[in-house]
């Protein structure tokens, strides 16, 4: 399937399901909407498969590693030997979102969808570019590679949900990819990088200069045209940023909720949505990271985060913590605790919500 295929190919959300959900919330014996965004996860998870039968028994969450050349601008502390060795021990099950994983039940499978170096034992082998070119002086790879690698998460996310994933966390692994996120978001939401840009993994101030320099000379050089996601994402983005574009694309076509971790992933959904404006249907927001760009990111796609806990681990961390929260609200929905079973009479809204 082409990408304008599966742009073509994805339909909204069942409004049937997404009400018989909300009905079934409010029939619980507690104040309608106590759970707040827990509950709305659960609609638009219903509206997405189709089920107000709700069920998260199989997650997986999806890390894709990647090198940025955009580090040759000093726009980092680390080189690409970190990327590696973190991909390394997420193929060893010994980084620190396997850990967080474990308690989640959540399986993970990092991917090599764009690293410098080879591909780790334990880590999956979908390399289409061995790394980036230098955004400040030229595109970050060209418009078939980028393709081709959004193609490649979309297939991914396909392979997945005919394992019996019924839920998909993504997550990514490379240095210098907030510079590209950056880049990426600075192109999308019409705004200056000082607004948006943040210190990474723990720039400096000079650091951070440099960074801001890098991503005011890769759009300048490269000029993308914001109407165009996939161009934004070939000259100033990264492979890591396509392949989960593509999963996100995925996750909508094969009716699988997508739960994005941090400002990184946020990005590529950004994209996958201006691609696809029904993608949105299928994506849940974990949390809003410390990076300034998250929280306009995050209201851009129209997502309340369940987590508001000043986060920047990466790896996909943030989604793993939010799903068992998505399970304890799972546990309400399915436990038959009605104010019908109670015999009391139901609660019904008296006034307008006022928004957090």
């Amino acid at each position: 399937m082409t990408l304008d295929d599966t742009i073509q190919a994805v339909t909204g959300p069942d409004e049937a399901a997404a009400e018989a959900a909300r009905e079934h919330w409010d029939s619980l014996a507690k104040p309608l909407g106590s759970l707040g965004v827990l509950e709305e996860h659960v609609v638009r998870i219903a509206g997405l498969t189709g089920s107000q039968e709700v069920r998260l028994e199989n997650g997986v969450l999806l890390v894709f590693c990647a090198d940025n050349g955009v580090i040759a601008q000093g726009v980092s502390q680390s080189d690409a030997s970190v990327t590696a060795a973190v991909a390394s021990a997420l193929g060893r099950g010994d980084s620190t979102v396997n850990h967080m994983a474990a308690c989640a039940n959540c399986r993970v499978i990092p991917v090599n969808v764009g690293m410098a170096s080879d591909t780790p034992p334990g880590v999956l082998h979908r390399c289409v570019q061995a790394g980036t070119g230098d955004i400040a002086t030229g595109p970050a790879m060209d418009r078939e590679t980028c393709e081709k690698t959004i193609l490649t998460g979309m297939e991914l996310a396909r392979a997945q949900k005919e394992a019996g994933a019924d839920i998909l966390l993504l997550g990514e692994m490379g240095i210098g990819n907030t510079t590209t996120s950056s880049a990426v978001a600075s192109v999308l939401l019409g705004m200056e990088p000082e607004v948006l840009t943040g210190r990474g993994a723990g720039l400096s101030d000079a650091g951070l200069q440099r960074k801001l320099a890098a991503i005011r000379r890769a759009i300048t050089v490269n000029a993308p045209d914001p109407k165009d996601p996939v161009e934004v994402l070939r000259t100033v983005g990264g492979l890591d940023l396509a392949a989960i574009c593509g999963a996100v694309l995925g996750g909508a076509l094969y009716r699988v909720p997508v739960l994005l971790d941090g400002v990184i992933t946020n990005v590529a959904a950004l994209c996958a949505v201006r691609l696809c404006p029904a993608a949105r249907d299928a994506l849940l927001a974990s949390h809003c990271s410390r990076e300034p760009a998250a929280g306009l990111l995050l209201k851009e796609l129209g997502l309340k985060p369940c987590i508001s806990a000043g986060l920047r681990l990466g790896e996909g961390s943030g989604a793993v913590l939010a799903l068992p929260l998505l399970d304890q609200a799972l546990a309400v929905y399915h436990s038959g605790h009605t104010f019908g079973a109670l015999g009391i009479d139901a609660y019904t809204p008296q006034q307008e919500e006022t928004p957090c």
